[in-house]
């Protein structure tokens, strides 16, 4: 009897040990594993720079997807501007119109908007692809004379000569709300600067102008070379603190047109 009591003591004390011994492998099998969630492996942290880079390229004016992009931005000899950026080209070509609507769209989610206005004519083509992914109302501004129930801005100048002020309805923008002005290009901040003054007229804040070309030949050039200022003008309208992003700037653009024989320069004041 004292032997079969001894040898159940003995055995019960060997399965204890069994137990500790398997529990112990397992917590340590745990904190092994959670070290390894915790602590990324060398292809993970190759993948997540990669994204981040991917990321910031979109946000950079001239940069890798942009330069792909400026490949169908011919520009012709047109109102007698040497260079006038047609987007007709990338209109064409769906998959780059929505990489130009991808990146405009990632930009202003992280940034946060309320509306996006798009400015006659060229900004009805931009603006409505990226407020409806965005799930945002697109607001016109248009020239004078073309929608009821509109305020206008004071006459403004472009690289085109004088133009009458911009016009928007009166109930798209309320007080405080985050506004997008968006257009094709800018050069030297006359359209723009009209369409800023709308917007604050209307108690918005304009959070950024936004084109798919920005000609930064305008942006201060120097007081000698005749070309105008838009730093200069936004100071003088005082929109200093209002934000320009462009995707593509002339540095970029290179893509000289193939023209007919027969081309002729017959553009029209708009």
């Amino acid at each position: 009897m004292k032997a079969a009591v001894l040898q159940w003591f003995i055995n019960f004390a060997v399965v204890i040990v069994l137990l500790s011994s398997i529990t112990k492998a397992v917590d340590s099998s745990s904190c092994n594993s959670a070290e390894a969630t915790i602590v990324p492996t060398k292809e993970d942290t190759q993948t997540m720079s990669l994204a981040t880079k991917e990321t910031t390229s979109k946000y950079e004016q001239d940069g890798e997807a942009a330069r792909e992009i400026a490949k169908y931005l011919p520009y012709f000899p047109f109102k007698g501007i040497p260079r006038f950026y047609d987007i007709g080209g990338f209109l064409y070509e769906p998959l780059v119109f929505q990489r130009i609507v991808d990146i405009f769209v990632a930009r202003y989610e992280e940034i946060g908007i309320d509306s996006i206005a798009g400015l006659d004519a060229r900004g009805f083509i931009l603006g409505p692809p990226i407020a409806l992914a965005l799930k945002k109302p697109f607001i016109m501004m248009r020239k004078k004379g073309k929608m009821p129930n509109s305020i206008s801005s004071d006459s403004y100048k472009t690289e085109y000569g004088a133009r009458e002020g911009m016009t928007i309805q009166k109930d798209k923008i309320k007080e405080g709300d985050r506004v997008l002005v968006i257009d094709d290009l800018v050069a030297t901040g006359g359209t723009l600067s009209s369409a800023i003054s709308l917007v604050k007229l209307c108690g918005g804040t304009v959070v950024e102008c936004a084109c798919v070309v920005e000609l930064k030949m305008f942006i201060d050039p120097p007081a000698d070379s005749g070309l105008p200022s838009r730093k200069k003008l936004f100071e003088e309208l005082d929109h200093q603190e209002v934000p320009v992003w462009g995707l593509i700037s002339e540095d970029v653009l290179t893509n000289e047109a193939t023209l007919d024989k027969n081309y002729v320069d017959d553009g029209e004041e708009h």
